[in-house]
C-alpha cells in the first residue's frame, strides 16, 4: 500500500508527487532501506528550501520487497494511481529490468542510483550509480598494478548485474594476457549463506602460487555471511585481497570487521571523504534520522546527485511535463559530495571520480587511489556486440543504441 508523508496536508494541486520504489523488506532491504530514509531526507530538506516551482513535494513509499515483478506493479501504481511526476528507485539490475516497461509505456522518468553493469541505455531512465568503467575495470587495474594481482575469482550472486559486469571483465582480463586457467567464476543465489565450501575453492584456487584476488558482486545480505567465513578461514587481505562492488559502509554494519581490515571496495564516493560538502551531507544524515551511528553510502551520494538534478532540470524546464524535463535534464551539473561535480551526459550516464577505499576496524574505508572526473560508458569496448554501440538521447539521434558501423539505431548490444 502507499504511504504519502503529507496524508493530504495540502490539495493535490499544491504540490509535487515523487515516487520511491526500493525494498523495504526481503533480502535487499539492508541495502535499500536506506536509500528510502535518504530520499525522505532529501525531498524534506528541498521543503524547506520552498519546494519546487512553489510546490511541496509530496513523496509516495512503497515496498515492492525485494520481489523483482512486484517492481513493475509498484511502479504502475506510482505512476498511474499516485500520478507521480518521477521515481527514485531500484537496487538490483533484475528490479530496474522489471520496470523499465513500465516507465516506456507510460512515459514516466526513472532515476537509478546504483553502480550496474551498464549495457542499457534507455529515454525514460537516467543512470547514477556507476558503470563497469567507473567501478569495475578501475578496480581490476588498481589490483594489477598496485597489488600485482595474477589470478582472479569473479565471484557474484547469480543475476544479471554480476553475470553481465564478469563478462565485461573476463573479456578485459583476458585483453590484457590473462589465461583461461586464471580466471575462475562462481554464482550463488540470493541470501546465500553457506559459504564454507566457496572460501575453501578460492583458497585452493590462491595457493598455486600467483598473486590472487577476489572481484566480488554478491548483493544484498549474502555479504555479512561471505565475510564472516573469510574471516573464520583466515583469508586476509595481503594474501587474497577482495574487492567488492556492492559492499559499503551500510553492509559492514553488521560485521565484525577485524578480519576484513585491508580487503577492498571500489565506488565513487566514500563517508569518509574529506570535503565540506560531505561533511554537511553527513551532519544533516545524523540530524534527520536522529542518530550519530547511520553510516552514509555511495548509492546515496548517486541518489543526492541525482535528485537534484530531477530539481534543476524541472525548474530548467518550467514544468514537471516528463518529455521537457528529460530533454532538460542533459547537461544540468550539480555538485558531489567528493568536492567536484557530476554531469548529465547525452546517453543518461553521469560523470564520477572512482576511489578504491581499504576496509578499516571502524567499519570506515581509508581512501587509497581516487581518479578525475570518469564518463559513464553505456556499452562496452571489451563485448563483440556492444563495441560499435553509442547512446545519444538528444535530437537528432534519440536512441540508446546506435550502431557507428552500419549507422543505424537499433544495434543489439548484449
Amino acid at each position: 500500500m502507499s504511504t504519502t508523508a503529507f496524508h493530504g496536508a495540502f490539495a493535490a494541486d499544491d504540490t509535487i508527487k515523487v515516487g520511491v520504489l526500493h525494498s523495504l523488506s526481503g533480502t535487499m532491504a539492508i541495502s535499500e532501506t536506506t536509500l528510502k530514509d535518504a530520499m525522505l531526507m532529501l525531498i524534506d530538506e528541498q521543503n524547506k528550501k520552498g519546494g519546487v516551482l512553489g510546490k511541496k513535494l509530496e513523496p509516495v513509499v512503497v515496498d515492492p520487497a525485494s520481489n523483482w515483478p512486484l517492481f513493475a506493479e509498484k511502479a504502475r501504481e506510482l505512476i498511474q494511481k499516485d500520478k507521480v511526476s518521477a521515481v527514485f528507485g531500484c537496487w538490483t539490475s533484475v528490479s530496474r529490468k522489471s520496470v523499465l516497461p513500465v516507465f516506456k509505456e507510460l512515459n514516466s522518468i526513472l532515476f537509478y542510483p546504483v553502480q550496474f553493469e551498464g549495457e542499457e541505455s534507455e529515454r525514460n531512465v537516467f543512470y547514477t550509480g556507476a558503470a563497469p568503467n567507473q567501478q569495475a575495470i578501475p578496480a581490476v587495474d588498481y589490483l594489477m598494478k598496485n597489488e600485482g594481482v595474477q589470478r582472479w575469482v569473479l565471484e557474484g550472486t547469480d543475476y544479471v548485474y554480476p553475470r553481465t559486469t564478469n563478462k565485461i571483465l573476463e573479456a578485459y582480463l583476458k585483453s590484457k594476457g590473462v589465461k583461461d586457467e586464471d580466471i575462475i567464476i562462481n554464482y550463488t543465489p540470493f541470501g546465500f549463506s553457506d559459504w564454507q565450501t566457496e572460501v575453501s575453492k578460492i583458497k585452493a584456487f590462491g595457493a598455486a602460487g600467483k598473486k590472487t584476488a577476489v572481484v566480488s558482486t554478491i548483493n544484498g545480505d549474502a555479504n555479512v555471511p561471505f565475510y564472516k567465513e573469510l574471516g573464520n578461514q583466515g583469508v586476509k587481505a595481503e594474501d587474497i585481497p577482495v574487492v567488492a562492488f556492492s559492499v559499503g559502509e551500510e553492509e559492514l554494519a553488521g560485521v565484525d570487521t577485524k578480519p576484513l581490515v585491508g580487503h577492498l571496495a571500489a565506488w565513487n564516493y566514500f563517508q569518509s571523504v574529506d570535503t565540506p560538502a560531505n561533511a554537511a551531507f553527513i551532519k544533516e544524515w545524523h540530524a534527520y534520522t536522529k542518530s550519530d551511528k547511520r553510516v552514509t553510502n555511495d548509492p546515496m551520494e548517486a541518489a543526492y546527485i541525482g535528485f537534484n538534478m530531477w530539481v534543476k532540470a524541472v525548474e530548467k524546464a518550467g514544468t514537471t511535463d516528463p518529455d521537457k524535463v528529460i530533454d532538460a535534464l542533459v547537461g544540468v551539473s550539480v555538485p558531489n559530495l567528493t568536492g567536484g561535480t557530476a554531469t548529465m551526459m547525452p546517453n543518461h550516464y553521469i560523470t564520477k571520480p572512482v576511489l578504491i577505499g581499504e576496509v578499516q576496524e571502524n567499519g570506515q574505508f581509508d581512501v587509497v587511489s581516487q581518479t578525475p572526473a570518469v564518463v559513464g560508458k553505456e556499452w562496452s569496448d571489451y563485448l563483440p556486440d556492444s563495441k560499435d554501440l553509442i547512446s545519444d538521447w538528444r535530437m537528432p539521434m534519440n536512441c540508446g543504441n546506435f550502431n557507428v558501423t552500419t549507422g543505424k539505431c537499433g544495434g543489439k548490444g548484449s
